[in-house]
């Protein structure tokens, strides 16, 4: 179930990081502007606000299995509209269609590994469901590298791949839902979505304890800064600024996604055994404001803000979500994983948007590597206020207040 689950998220990964590598070519093909390229992740994001929501209550209502089998849906039907891509109106379609499904698709698939894992072990099933989920953001970014016919070939063929990669997601989803139906009892989770489990209430959403309260700051931050830059704007921005071709740059954004691949079960594998996750997540978060203030003020070699970006997106993700899961009462799992990403979704298009406006205000490009700092500073001051949410929360569960995050899971 592993398996599947992570061939789904892999696939659709790909496809969501896929603008990354074709934005030269989609400025160069097609004329698009920084504005017009960052709002094909925007408006990825946008219908989210209010949908997200809407899909942890439908993975609370129908369970993870179905609920990702429709998600996965859109989403290949979004890859497809998006490759035929002319006008642009209905690539900017199909990236939202895109969207909606895939948010719904992230929350469903984590709400059935915590389902599948219930009974221990969650945080290393966890990390090894995003080390695949990187495996696919990996082989976008290298993809003009491992496919360099196809990107030779233009902005269309890449994107037609990229398409196809979501219709195997497809597949797996189908599987998935089909093996599902036989999960023994004994693996069903602490009422996790098996199909309408309680009523909704509106006054749940403001029920939330304070530490979850500041982890939810977290995670709406560290993805509102790190989405935006590594999947819509480091590769031009190293082009541009740092003077490296496409194949290079991307191959320079990739490790960032090929470092998580393998460090992430290994810090699950210790929160587990250790816990401190409050602790873990305060070192990630303190890495994201550093790595920006390194691209903005130093000519240090790009390897460097590479590897700290790639360790605090593995700390992160690794810790992060089953951290959420200990805060949040079963039952209303999905819709916790909703409301983050209703608000993960609104920073990354605000932030999409801010960032391709504020290159564009400043004439950011390669004749004026210098018009990117406006946007770097955006995404440091973003992210060192996600530091300061996380500070909170382990001070918080350093006290009496805590929730066990200290405590190991495995003994």
């Amino acid at each position: 179930m592993l398996a599947l689950i992570s061939v789904v998220i892999a696939g659709n990964y790909y496809a969501f990081d896929v603008i990354a590598p074709v934005a030269d070519l989609l400025r160069r093909q097609r004329g698009f502007s920084q504005s017009q390229i960052g709002m094909l992740n925007a408006i990825y994001a946008l219908p989210n606000i209010p949908l997200s929501l809407v899909g942890g209550l439908l993975i609370d209502r129908i369970g993870p299995a179905r609920a990702s089998l429709l998600a996965a849906a859109f989403c290949f039907i979004g890859s497809v509209l998006t490759a035929i891509g002319q006008p642009y109106a209905l690539m900017v379609f199909g990236r939202l269609v895109f969207g909606i499904g895939e948010e719904t698709l992230f929350i469903s698939l984590l709400a059935g590994v915590a389902q599948w894992f219930a009974g221990g072990g969650a945080a290393v099933a966890m990390s090894l469901f995003f080390s695949m989920a990187r495996v696919g953001s990996y082989m976008s970014d290298i993809s003009p590298r491992w496919a360099p016919g196809i990107y030779a070939a233009g902005w269309r063929p890449a994107l037609e791949l990229s398409a196809a990669i979501t219709g195997i997601s497809l597949v797996a989803a189908i599987v998935y839902l089909r093996i599902d139906r036989l999960r023994p009892a004994s693996v069903a989770g602490a009422q996790i979505a098996d199909g309408g489990h309680g009523r909704f209430d509106w006054r749940d959403l403001i029920r939330f304890d304070r530490s979850f309260c500041y982890i939810m700051g977290l995670n709406v931050l560290f993805a509102s800064v790190f989405f935006p830059f590594r999947s819509t704007f480091a590769i031009v921005f190293f082009q541009d600024a740092k003077g490296l071709s496409l194949a290079e740059a991307g191959l320079v954004n990739s490790w960032v996604f090929f470092t998580a691949i393998f460090a992430t079960p290994v810090f699950g594998l210790v929160a587990d055994r250790f816990g401190r996750r409050a602790m873990m997540l305060t070192f990630g978060a303190a890495l994201v404001p550093m790595t920006f203030a390194i691209l903005g003020l130093t000519h240090w070699s790009l390897w460097i803000s590479t590897a700290l970006m790639g360790l605090s997106f593995s700390v992160i993700p690794a810790v992060i979500w089953p951290s959420t899961a200990m805060l949040v009462e079963p039952r209303r799992l999905g819709t916790a994983f909703g409301l983050i990403n209703v608000l993960q979704s609104l920073g990354m298009g605000a932030l999409n948007l801010a960032a391709g406006w504020l290159n564009d205000q400043a004439g950011a490009g390669p004749h004026n590597p210098g018009g990117y700092a406006p946007m770097l500073w955006m995404f440091f001051l973003f992210s060192l206020a996600g530091f300061f949410a996380v500070a909170a929360l382990w001070r918080r569960e350093s006290g009496p207040n805590g929730h066990g995050l200290n405590a190991p899971a495995v003994r």
